[in-house]
């Protein structure tokens, strides 16, 4: 018990220091800023951090959430973007266990995490981190090879049909970069599971955008990518379990 404990424990804070790695990449890659040389600093006051201000989560706390500097806010996506890439890297390798999948499947976590609050900021999906995902997939193929065809037509299923409703409605039906994450997601995932994921994402993304509509104003237009990569996650954790009760459920 203690063992497994402390594996859980050393897992959430390997992915609470990503997670801001995550921030630094979720804050430059629209500005196309170098998500390396440049050291962190305040957005406010240009206070470079020092590495104590840099503890995940513990800095913004004991700093209550404001520069030590200027005391200007300190956003709590911070936080929120830490926690919840080190909670689902516990959940992942708890489905997982000690694998290839769990250290795939966590990256991906933490890429579509990116992808997600960029895109809805900005409504556009960065392409480097749709190449990083692509990466994954040829990862999985050349581990799992024996299964290849189901990620070949995994790349092509979903992004196949998207890139139809893009040329029917001339770009104004999909953007492109949602074309490319499930693509390169069905690459990693395989065929079954990344049309799970397209069905969630779009049954998600309906209720969720129609609530934000009504309650917020918000426009029409609809940053997908979120929508995607929440189906995509909930897929690639329990999208075999989930297609297998259907497929029970539907006497197939």
């Amino acid at each position: 018990m203690l063992p497994t404990v402390l594996f859980y424990i050393i897992i959430f804070l390997y992915g609470i220091v990503i997670g801001s790695f995550l921030n630094v990449c979720i804050l430059r890659i629209p500005k196309q800023e170098n998500i390396v040389k440049i050291r962190s600093h305040c957005m406010h006051c240009g206070y470079r951090l020092r590495w104590y201000d840099l503890v995940p989560v513990c800095s913004y706390l004991w700093l209550r959430g404001r520069c030590r500097s200027c005391k200007q806010k300190i956003s709590v996506q911070y936080p929120v973007v830490e926690l919840l890439n080190g909670a689902l890297y516990c959940i992942v390798f708890a489905v997982y266990g000690i694998s290839v999948e769990a250290l795939l499947f966590a990256l991906l976590a933490s890429a579509l995490i990116i992808l997600s609050v960029i895109d809805f900021r900005t409504y556009e999906i960065p392409v480097g981190i749709n190449l990083f995902i692509l990466a994954l997939g040829l990862i999985r193929i050349a581990t799992d090879y024996t299964h290849w065809s189901d990620y070949a037509v995994g790349f092509l299923l979903v992004s196949g049909f998207l890139y139809l409703v893009y040329l029917v409605t001339g770009g104004r039906g999909i953007g492109g970069g949602d074309i490319k994450l499930m693509a390169v997601s069905g690459l990693l995932l395989g065929w079954k599971q990344i049309l799970l994921a397209f069905v969630m994402g779009c049954i998600i993304g309906s209720v969720i955008h129609i609530a934000r509509m009504r309650v917020s104003g918000q426009g029409h237009m609809l940053a997908f990518g979120p929508y995607l990569s929440i189906g995509i996650l909930i897929s690639a954790l329990a999208g075999d379990r989930m297609i297998a009760w259907y497929l029970s459920w539907a006497g197939l």
